[in-house]
């Protein structure tokens, strides 16, 4: 789960044979608990169902899903779903995480933190306007 950023405020490796949103359910309240000003969470849709109105029932979120287009033809960015994407590609850059290397699920979440750690301190180091 990424900000409007890219990023990362939770991350939950799961097992293959665990559903997304299944593990929705518990991301979205790890997520919640320490982020308290969140109100609005965009989702893909492979969200729907029950767990639009469990965000909104138990969490107070309201969650969004952001839906192509029936009439749309070919490759079209869709709003908000390029942060997500944006954030794979740049996982994708990190080699152990571009195979499963991993066999633990913390392990490989343990790679997603650092692979965002490698982001963020690049980003703090960049001077920007009015840094040097």
């Amino acid at each position: 789960m990424v900000d409007t950023l890219g990023l990362l405020l939770g991350v939950m490796v799961t097992a293959a044979d665990t559903g997304d949103r299944t593990a929705a359910h518990v991301l979205l309240g790890q997520v919640a608990d320490v982020h308290h000003r969140l109100e609005l969470v965009w989702a893909d849709g492979g969200y729907t169902g029950g767990l639009i109105a469990y965000c909104l029932a138990t969490l107070a979120l309201v969650l969004a899903i952001v839906k192509r287009s029936d009439d749309m033809r070919g490759f079209v960015v869709l709003p908000k779903r390029w942060i997500v994407e944006r954030f794979f590609a740049h996982l994708m850059r990190t080699r152990r995480l571009v195979r499963d290397f991993e066999r633990r699920t913390a392990s490989a979440e343990a790679m997603v933190y650092w692979s965002m750690t490698l982001l963020m301190t690049r980003r703090l180091a960049r001077p920007g306007p009015g840094r040097g």
